[in-house]
């Protein structure tokens, strides 16, 4: 029996590699669903033509009262890091103390500008100091994070192993990192136009079908310009995607993102979806396993700032508890008020 234990035991992955899968999932769950969400705050930023009301009332709607929940997939991140790789969360949040700072005030101002915004609209009118809020925050708030991605991707950010000190504040602000932020706001505004297009009918629909197209060709040229790039400006990446596994992820990649945006262009938005949501996996897992064991390159990895198996088990266990709660109420929100959004309705509804 014991001998059997054994064996069970080593079949299974070690907990810190657990929870480090458990944060790529939370990051992908995160970038598909509050990705969109700040792709919707782009959208309404760039409204336009004879129905911009309705292209604006549209976002509204889609997003709803379930857009903020969303961010409980960062907070799992978070509270992941903290807890089970203590020494790579203070490596990150210091040395991307700025942009991180910035982005939590923007994911504050957007939720206050769209409630705010929505409820002034008989005082203020369609467009609004609240609605300027809102769109800017969308905007800056995901190039801020993809540029977070950046700096940790290229390896510049050092960390000595006996101070914990950091060598970089400004890793963020580089060219390859602003640039993986361009392409993070580019994705989110495509995902939020092939989700619009299911939430949408007729001109209006067509109107998100155009965006969606023009979207994914940004993100095209810019994940074109970024790629070769990685070659100097993220070495443990382009090994990476370039070799094994990523000879097979990155053309996958490619096609199911070719497959997503042929589904828009022949109105078959339910697939493209789908092959959004696939493509979006795809990218995430892939630089995971590219920079596996690596939490922060060089110096951090999954093993040498991993916590104590025992307060690890402890999180996992937690966890799991929550999970039984929380994805039964997501489902309960999302049934019950997805679309359905009062703070939509015209104000003359109200």
């Amino acid at each position: 029996m014991s001998q059997w234990r054994g064996r069970r035991a080593a079949a299974l992955p070690p907990l810190n590699y657990i929870a480090a899968g458990v944060i790529v999932i939370s990051l992908t769950l995160y970038a598909v669903l509050g990705g969109a969400d700040f792709g919707g705050g782009v959208w309404d930023a760039l409204a336009s033509g004879p129905r911009a009301k309705e292209q604006r009332r549209a976002v509204a709607e889609a997003m709803g009262p379930v857009w903020e929940a969303n961010h409980v997939w960062l907070i799992i991140v978070i509270v992941l890091l903290f807890v089970c790789f203590a020494p790579a969360f203070a490596a990150l949040f210091t040395a991307l103390n700025v942009p991180l700072s910035i982005a939590l005030v923007g994911i504050m101002l957007r939720g206050s500008a769209f409630v705010f915004r929505a409820h002034g609209a008989k005082v203020t009118g369609e467009v609004s100091l609240w609605g300027v809020v809102f769109s800017a925050a969308s905007i800056i708030t995901p190039v801020l994070l993809g540029s977070c991605f950046g700096a940790i991707v290229s390896g510049n950010i050092r960390v000595d192993p006996k101070t914990g000190a950091v060598n970089d504040y400004l890793a963020w602000f580089a060219p390859y990192p602003l640039l993986l932020g361009l392409l993070a706001l580019a994705i989110c505004a495509y995902l939020a136009a092939v989700y619009l297009t299911l939430e949408t009918k007729g001109e209006l629909q067509e109107d998100f079908r155009k965006r969606a197209i023009g979207a994914w060709l940004a993100s095209v040229i810019l994940a074109t310009i970024a790629l070769p790039l990685s070659a100097s400006a993220a070495p443990r990446i382009w090994g990476g995607l370039t070799s094994g596994f990523g000879l097979a992820l990155v053309p996958a990649a490619v096609i199911i993102g070719a497959v997503a945006v042929i589904a828009v262009w022949q109105r078959r938005y339910g697939f493209a979806r789908i092959a959004g949501v696939a493509q979006v996996a795809l990218i995430i897992g892939g630089w995971a396993l590219a920079q596996s064991p690596y939490l922060l390159y060089p110096d951090i990895t999954i093993d040498n700032s991993a916590s104590a198996n025992s307060i690890i088990l402890a999180m996992l266990i937690s966890l799991a508890i929550g999970a039984v709660v929380l994805l039964p109420s997501m489902w309960l929100l999302y049934s019950m008020f997805k679309g359905h959004n009062p703070a939509a309705a015209p104000a003359s509804e109200e």
